[in-house]
């Protein structure tokens, strides 16, 4: 039973850089076939994992907190205040630093974010707020960084349908059947692995519009990635430090740090220099890294735990 344990502890600590790799290395070949499903697969698993998370949630138990306020106003204020501090140096920067501020937590954030001991319901409240929210304010955002043609119906169409569907499905399941709904809820693990698989499909679909990209200077590519890596781990520890003011630090850094980074890719090739897109895509990588590292700090310290001494 231990050996299955460590085996299990084991594959979830290499499971992400794994997934990344794959993608990358069969960037075309899924790339493909994301492109024969009509772009559906990604949108199916995030849909599904967060039907198991939601079954573990009750609407009543759902309150807004100081700490969603908190998080919210961080985004906002800091992603044009690195917009502002880039812009001197350059304007794709900027933009690539701001993105990576500006954009909602991940639907998948509230997965990793129960893996790793945070209060899934603080998680999926900010969820579902955060994301409203950041649909309502970065058209105007936006309007003067970009383009000035992003829509709140553009965003909302992104962000509503794998939100809400999945939270009002999970609720529905919850009413009906309720049996069966338990059983979700207590095998909502099984949300990791199909996590894994959208990750591959997210890094091979980026990977392959990387390797498309032409014309782009690499001083300002290695910029950028330099930059999602600095926002990410101040994002990650500025979160942490305003969830264990309320009692949660895992929330607080999983929410805050976690990204949407497939609505930033968009946001960034549709609304912004699509060389800014560059930014969220390296975010990817960084964030799940640092989700790894998480995973495996948490399963050493239950590590002694799961081996009572004799």
């Amino acid at each position: 039973m231990h050996l299955l344990e460590d085996l299990h502890r084991n594959v979830r600590t290499i499971a992400m850089p794994m997934g990344m790799v794959v993608g990358a290395l069969l960037c075309r070949p899924i790339t493909a076939l994301e492109e024969l499903s009509h772009q559906m697969i990604t949108p199916s698993l995030i849909f599904l994992m967060l039907f198991f998370t939601f079954c573990r949630v009750k609407p009543k138990q759902m309150r807004l907190s100081m700490l969603h306020l908190w998080m919210l106003l961080f985004q906002i204020v800091v992603c044009l205040a690195v917009y502002f501090l880039l812009l001197p140096v350059d304007e794709v920067l900027a933009q690539g630093g701001m993105i990576c501020v500006l954009a909602p937590i991940a639907m998948a954030a509230v997965v990793i974010g129960g893996m790793l001991g945070a209060d899934v319901t603080t998680m999926a409240t900010y969820s579902l707020l955060c994301n409203m929210v950041i649909a309502l304010v970065a058209p105007v955002i936006l309007s003067f960084t970009g383009n000035g043609n992003c829509t709140l119906v553009q965003i909302l169409s992104r962000v509503a349908p794998l939100l809400v569907m999945p939270f009002a499905a999970a609720q529905v399941c919850r009413f009906l059947f309720p049996k069966a709904s338990q059983w979700i809820g207590d095998h909502s693990q099984i949300s990791f692995y199909m996590w894994l698989v959208s990750l591959a499909v997210v890094i091979a679909r980026t990977t392959s519009f990387i390797l498309d990209l032409h014309g782009a200077d690499f001083t300002i590519e290695i910029g950028l990635a330099v930059v999602a890596l600095v926002i990410c781990l101040l994002q990650f520890k500025v979160g942490r430090m305003l969830g264990r003011r309320y009692g949660d630090a895992t929330a607080g850094g999983q929410s805050l740090g976690q990204k949407n980074t497939v609505l930033a890719v968009w946001m960034a090739q549709s609304f912004l220099n699509p060389i800014s897109s560059i930014a969220p895509t390296a975010y990817i990588v960084w964030q799940n890294l640092v989700n790894s590292y998480q995973i495996y700090r948490k399963d050493h310290e239950m590590k002694p735990e799961a081996r009572p001494e004799a």
